[in-house]
């Protein structure tokens, strides 16, 4: 498994859409996931130290888990089926440790949360995974998936024409700030 860290949540300019970006924290790979607008938030609000008034779903799953005497130790980016992806839950209760399947957006959302490591199968990074030097060298960039089933392959078009509109190459800069 490849360890991942949130690099960035960005916004399609175009079509609003939300894509949020892991990074393999040992290489310059990238895994772009579709998420839609309220897990993006989700991940924005925590990430960022947002208060809110009230508990969002994410912090009430964290509740539940914690409440019913469970610990989450990873979040696992697990598969990639027919353009989406595919996320578990590792929840250990007294000894033992359940798989609990999830969209990745929410897991992510709930990871953060949780301060646990995010992982992704060495599968689905070899088949889904960006480095900036493929866009460089003009190679196409592999197509990824999203949470949501796609229909056709013209939305792995779609996808691949929005990641060629990412700056990329700013990635590092805006981890210093």
């Amino acid at each position: 498994m490849v360890r991942v860290e949130i690099d960035s949540i960005r916004v399609s300019l175009m079509s609003q859409d939300r894509v949020v970006v892991l990074k393999d924290v040992d290489s310059d790979r990238y895994l772009p996931i579709w998420i839609g607008p309220f897990e993006a938030e989700a991940i924005r609000v925590e990430l960022q130290g947002v208060p809110v008034q009230r508990p969002l779903t994410h912090d009430l799953l964290k509740t539940v888990i914690h409440e019913l005497g469970g610990e989450v130790d990873e979040i696992v980016v697990s598969d990639l089926r027919n353009d989406v992806f595919f996320a578990t839950l590792k929840v250990r209760v007294n000894d033992r440790v359940i798989d609990i399947d999830s969209r990745p957006s929410d897991a992510i959302a709930l990871g953060v949360r949780l301060k646990v490591p995010i992982y992704v199968e060495d599968a689905v990074m070899a088949k889904a995974a960006i480095q900036p030097e493929d866009e460089v060298a003009g190679e196409a960039a592999p197509a990824a998936g999203k949470d949501e089933p796609a229909a056709t392959g013209e939305n792995l078009d779609l996808f691949a024409d929005f990641l060629n509109t990412l700056d990329l190459d700013d990635l590092d800069d805006k981890r210093d700030e």
